[in-house]
């Protein structure tokens, strides 16, 4: 029988340079940004950030690539890519980190482990470090 409910998770957005949107962003599909975003991406695709591109919010998603800006966490469950022209201001959580010569970041890194799924194991390691296991 056919699942009729399920998005297609093969959908690609573009939020071109020029365009700016106020607001959360959620999709089951990748997402391009070569314009800004003042809000929270939760992608379960790739997310890339192109070289004019600029998120302020949080960014949640499966793998990303950075060339523009942003600020504020980024959580990726497999593979983070920051290219030279990136600037990251905020922390990073990442099963994997591949960094350029000139890429900027400031900020805390957590490395995550990406067989599980990495936004509710980072949860879950923070939950134990304050509700220890056996209290």
């Amino acid at each position: 029988m056919a699942k009729y409910n399920e998005a297609d998770s093969t959908s690609i957005n573009l939020i071109s340079n020029g365009t700016d949107i106020i607001g959360d962003i959620k999709s089951t599909g990748d997402i391009r940004i070569d314009g800004t975003l003042t809000g929270n991406l939760s992608i379960k695709g790739k997310v890339v950030i192109g070289p004019t591109g600029k998120v302020s919010g949080e960014v949640i998603c499966k793998n990303s690539e950075v060339s523009g800006f942003i600020e504020g966490k980024i959580t990726v469950e497999q593979l983070l890519s920051l290219k030279a022209t990136s600037t990251i201001l905020g922390d990073i959580a990442s099963s994997k980190l591949a960094i350029e010569p000139g890429a900027k970041f400031s900020g805390n890194c957590k490395m995550i482990d990406g067989e599980k799924n990495g936004t509710t194991q980072a949860k879950e390691k923070e939950s134990e470090k304050y509700n220890p296991k056996g209290s």
